[in-house]
């Protein structure tokens, strides 16, 4: 079990950039949806940027500080589902999967642009990326600029990580995951509506992989393999950009 006061040092630099993540994955579902023709979202005021609007206390709150006290490192959470009604929707195939595509994109994106926010901070002082990434090693940075740059820049850094998980995380096949609704759409009618079929149990399918996978290694590839290389080279790229150097 972490210390209390890692586990508010980590919490410090976590908290925004996995609300944000979290809370703007729930938008973007909600904003295709009216988009494709389906107001539910809206009318329900959930097309907001608010973020009480769309907390749940437990998969927004509480599950991800009880990651936090207990080891491994694995950070699971989800904001209120977005109210979708697909009979409301032009093309309710298509649609459903553009609405179900629009999460992972926008944390893609979100990954994105935290990645280029740091290689902006980067590179207005060079000193922020010893520091942001050997925090706990390097001593306490000596100047008001990099004080103030450094808390921005490794939630930066926190933040190409959470949305790079989540986004991988949520392309599982397995509804109600996005990646399972997008299955579900491009399937054939039959295959999907066996897949459909799925969806009350999804969640205890995923308790068992996350329970077996010490055996299975399915959940540790997505969360540190993929996440992990993922991150490594947004972040990369992002920073080569910054300097005009190639990665």
């Amino acid at each position: 079990m972490n210390s209390l006061p890692q586990i508010l040092h980590t919490i410090s630099y976590m908290g925004l950039p996995l609300l944000f993540a979290m809370v703007l994955h729930e938008y973007a579902h909600g904003w295709v949806a009216h988009r494709c023709g389906d107001p539910t979202a809206q009318l329900q005021g959930r097309l907001t940027m608010n973020p009480l609007a769309h907390i749940d206390p437990f998969g927004t709150v509480i599950l991800p500080l009880l990651c936090l006290v207990m080891p491994g490192g694995f950070i699971l959470g989800w904001a209120k589902p977005v109210p979708i009604d697909p009979r409301l929707m032009r093309q309710p195939r298509r649609d459903m999967a553009l609405v179900a595509a629009a999460g992972p994109v926008m944390n893609l994106a979100l990954a994105i642009g935290s990645a280029l926010l740091f290689a902006l901070l980067s590179s207005i002082d060079p000193t922020i990326v010893s520091y942001s990434s050997n925090s706990d090693d390097t001593p306490s940075p000596d100047t008001w600029d990099t004080m103030f740059l450094l808390p921005i820049a490794v939630m930066a850094v926190y933040s190409v990580l959470i949305n790079v998980l989540l986004m991988l995380f949520n392309l599982l096949p397995i509804p109600p995951l996005d990646g399972g609704r997008i299955l579900t759409s491009l399937l054939p009618h039959t295959a999907a509506k066996t897949l459909v079929r799925v969806e009350p149990y999804g969640m205890f399918i995923l308790v068992a992989l996350i329970v077996f996978d010490p055996q299975i290694h399915l959940i540790h590839a997505v969360t540190g393999t993929l996440t992990q290389s993922l991150f490594n080279t947004i972040l990369s790229a992002a920073v080569g950009l910054g300097t005009g150097n190639t990665p």
